[in-house]
């Protein structure tokens, strides 16, 4: 798992498309969660799930990835367009992973929420896009 967060993080910091992915973003992208005062718009994505296949002679993970979007833009046209960039750097996209290949990621799933956040400052009105990507790397 360690060699594809790597690379899903690589592929987003050096490849020229990413440039204006992590641009709109202010180059904030984590894994997992996003620091307690965390600026926004910021990038948090994580594994839902990594399920282990095999066809025939070959082993595969299927791997689910969630990235989540957000932004206290008074209006959705900034998570829009991070949400356009997210799918030009990553839907059907190709990079190199130690280990293992990459047969496909694609977008899977896209659900859209407004939220409040409190945070030290007050209650903040926060647009929330939740984009799944299926990935199929083909291992060894």
């Amino acid at each position: 798992m360690k060699n594809f967060t790597t690379a899903l993080y690589t592929h987003a910091t050096t490849d020229t498309i990413g440039s204006g992915f992590m641009a709109a973003i202010g180059s904030r992208m984590y894994e997992n969660e996003a620091p307690l005062k965390a600026e926004f718009p910021h990038v948090v994505y994580h594994v839902i799930s990594d399920v282990k296949d095999w066809q025939f002679t070959e082993r595969f993970r299927d791997i689910l990835v969630q990235f989540s979007i957000f932004s206290t833009a008074s209006g959705p046209t900034e998570v829009k367009d991070i949400y356009t960039k997210l799918l030009t750097l990553y839907d059907e996209c190709s990079f190199s992973i130690t280990s293992n290949t990459l047969v496909w990621f694609w977008r899977n799933n896209l659900a859209t929420m407004r939220d409040e956040v409190t945070t030290p400052a007050g209650t903040l009105g926060v647009w929330h896009y939740a984009v799944d990507f299926d990935i199929n790397l083909l291992e060894g």
